[in-house]
């Protein structure tokens, strides 16, 4: 596997997957919302497909009524990212993720699993066009 450009691995460091931890930590659905394109599509575990980055803001807002969120981390795996196509301007990434939820009864959960994202540039940002995620299940109990 090729290794990333390391300058544009540190630029989306610094201007997608801190900010986007950032925001999700601090339960700010229109921060994260921000970070989508207009007509990105967000494709969540086990629901439909969310179009738009108003309805994204939606689903973002949803999570964080029914959860408080804590301890996100996303990270790249060692060789994200890649560009697409030969312009420049469109790149894929994927890493793992993890998070605690707390929901308003008490419970918390811990939770983790693999992401993958397509980006494009909109002036000097990266904005999310797709994202999609999983939830790695809990080992099954010893038998």
């Amino acid at each position: 596997m090729k290794t990333p450009d390391p300058q544009l691995r540190q630029e989306l460091l610094d201007t997608k997957y801190k900010p986007y931890e950032d925001a999700f930590n601090q339960n700010d659905a229109a921060a994260v919302a921000a970070l989508y394109t207009e007509d990105a599509v967000l494709l969540p575990p086990e629901t439909g497909p969310v179009y738009g980055r108003e309805a994204i803001e939606k689903w973002y807002a949803d999570l964080f009524t029914q959860y408080h969120a804590s301890n996100f981390i996303g990270r790249p795996d060692q060789y994200s990212p890649h560009i697409i196509g030969t312009r420049g301007n469109e790149l894929w990434s994927n890493g793992d993720w993890s998070v605690t939820l707390k929901a308003k009864t008490g419970d918390s959960i811990q939770l983790k699993g693999k992401w993958s994202c397509i980006y494009v540039r909109e002036g000097n940002a990266w904005k999310a066009q797709m994202h999609i995620w999983n939830v790695t299940p809990e080992p099954a109990p010893p038998a």
